[in-house]
């Protein structure tokens, strides 16, 4: 199984769609080979508090900005996630991307570990994912060498390539994230967006056994 998913650090739907689908996975004791496609929400990003941010793009006021935001909380709370997105202030999420890559391409086998990490840094402990020197720390955590992770984030390596993901995916229709492509021999089925943990067990399912071909409910 591959899946391959578009997804932003600053998105909480994609690191709670993520959770769900990694769960759905873990259920069914499935080997997935996971990959990271950048589709970035706030590339100009920095030291922007996610409330003003979130009310502004959804034309809310402050107060209602933050019954919203703490319904996301709840929602991520009942999936194991401990978020204060509230607090949150948001910055570029590019460097964080063209981390995942250079891990997908050399050390792929804890890229998903990578992933998650920086999530939990953002959301979780509200950290500068901008900031090198915490993308090392988290690098280091997932076991990968802190001076070899600080030359690659020195360079502008895989920039292009981050900017090209959101580019093919707008060609493409791609207006929003999250969205995962679940592919299983040759065959592909496209989910888009946040569903139900059980949702993804059913669709990882019928892909498996053929019967996504009966099926249009996605």
């Amino acid at each position: 199984m591959k899946i391959l998913y578009l997804s932003d650090f600053n998105c909480p739907y994609s690191f709670i769609g993520l959770k769900r689908v990694k769960n759905a996975c873990d259920e069914l004791n499935l080997d997935v080979e996971w990959d990271m496609k950048s589709f970035e929400l706030e590339p100009n990003a920095k030291d922007i508090p996610a409330i003003d941010s979130f009310a502004i793009k959804n034309n809310l006021s402050v107060n209602d900005a933050v019954n919203e935001i703490e319904k996301i909380e709840e929602i991520a709370r009942n999936e194991g996630l401990d978020i204060n997105y509230k607090d949150m202030t948001l910055y570029s999420s590019k460097d964080a991307h063209r981390l995942v890559k250079y891990v997908q391409e050399k050390y792929s086998d804890i890229s998903l570990d990578l992933v998650f990490k920086i999530f939990e840094s953002n959301f979780s402990k509200n950290e500068n994912i901008s900031n090198p020197d915490v993308l090392v720390k988290i690098a280091v955590s997932c076991g990968l060498d802190g001076e070899e992770i600080m030359e690659f984030l020195k360079r502008n390596s895989l920039k292009i390539e981050v900017d090209l993901d959101m580019d093919e995916a707008i060609s493409n229709g791609i207006t929003t994230i999250p969205y995962y492509f679940l592919e299983y021999n040759d065959e592909r089925l496209i989910v888009p967006g946040v569903f139900e943990k059980e949702f993804f067990k059913i669709a990882l399912e019928d892909l498996m056994s053929g019967e996504m071909k009966n099926k249009t409910f996605i």
